[in-house]
């Protein structure tokens, strides 16, 4: 009987001290049109890190309802990237293509992306495409994502984009986004002499 009175009251302060902002989602908020701007101190660094959250639905074709789905502009590492989650599986990193496409622009089909672990998020984190998705993003107002999978069917999600600017300033405050060098020439190769 003391070892179960010990442990519910064990439980009970350890819901009192609550959790770490930096876990949970007790971020300081703030909103930009319809982005959702979140800021909280790094303990470990001191450093703040900040995301910018922009929500709606996406359809799959192997899920029969619309489901909950986000598109995330932040910092990890002191790299820009672009993340978006889904609340079911959306490929694997070696059969599934990304596309996007801005408004009235010519769409973007096959972008060097990536499937996490658990198939549910897939993230832009080369530079060259963050800088091309992040100028497109600046000045839009629809953004469609499209992901085809051998394994998980087709997932599309459409995003207004009101606030966009303001939401790209906070989640890469600390890593801006800045036009990579282009690629070096490639050498050419001196034919041998026979």
């Amino acid at each position: 009987m003391r070892s179960v009175a010990f442990v519910t009251m064990a439980l009970m302060l350890g819901a009192c001290a609550g959790r770490d902002a930096f876990v949970s989602n007790s971020a300081e908020r703030t909103t930009a049109g319809n982005w959702s701007i979140e800021k909280v101190t790094d303990r470990v660094t001191g450093a703040p890190v900040a995301s910018a959250l922009l929500k709606t639905t996406a359809s799959n074709s192997a899920v029969t309802t619309a489901q909950p789905a986000m598109m995330q502009l932040t910092c990890f590492d002191k790299t820009p990237l672009v993340r978006f989650s889904f609340d079911f599986k959306v490929g694997s990193d070696k059969n599934s293509i990304l596309g996007y496409r801005f408004d009235e622009k010519p769409g973007r089909d096959n972008v060097e992306s990536r499937i996490l672990i658990g198939y549910t998020v897939m993230v832009i984190e080369d530079p060259a495409e963050v800088y091309r998705f992040v100028q497109d993003l600046a000045t839009s107002n629809n953004l469609v994502v499209r992901i085809r999978s051998l394994n998980a069917g087709r997932t599309v999600a459409d995003f207004k984009l009101d606030g966009a600017q303001a939401a790209i300033e906070a989640g890469f405050a600390g890593c801006p986004v800045v036009e990579p060098p282009p690629p070096p020439p490639e050498k050419k190769r001196k034919r041998a002499r026979s």
